[in-house]
This record gives structure tokens, sequence and C-alpha cells, in this order.
């Protein structure tokens, strides 16, 4: 087992790899996924990647409710 100066060099060692591998990594598609939901249902709260799917979302899923002047000059 390491001591002393060894032991500190080790761990530093180990922080640099560490951080090179998360750098490598880069982003996740998880990240990513969730940043291109720009859209959110007022009624239901789920959300939705573009206006077209939003509108077909809430059409068909809240029919009876007044659709959202945002959507008002999508075509679905």
């Amino acid at each position: 087992m390491a001591r002393g100066h060894q032991k500190i060099q080790s761990q530093q060692k180990n922080a640099k790899k560490q951080a090179e591998m998360k750098k490598a990594k880069g982003h996740d598609q998880k990240t990513a996924a969730k940043a291109a939901l720009v859209f959110t249902c007022a009624v239901c709260r789920s959300q939705m990647p573009d206006p077209k799917t939003f509108k077909q979302h809430f059409e068909s899923k809240h029919p009876k409710s007044p659709l959202p002047p945002e959507l008002e000059g999508v075509e679905a």
C-alpha cells in the first residue's frame, strides 16, 4: 500500500485520468434529448420536440380543450 508522497502522486494521477475520461466522453444522449424537448403541453405537462408533434398531441389527447394560440398557424 502506498504511503506519503507516493500516495499523493497516485491520487493526482488517478484524478487526471478520471478528468480525461470524463472529457473524452463528451455529452450524453439523455441530456441532448432533454434539451430538444422545447414545447410543453399546458394541460398534461408532457413535452414535445416540435410544434407539429405538439399540435397532433393536443388534437388527439385534448380534443375538448381550446387550441393554444402558439398552435394556430401550424400545419399538422
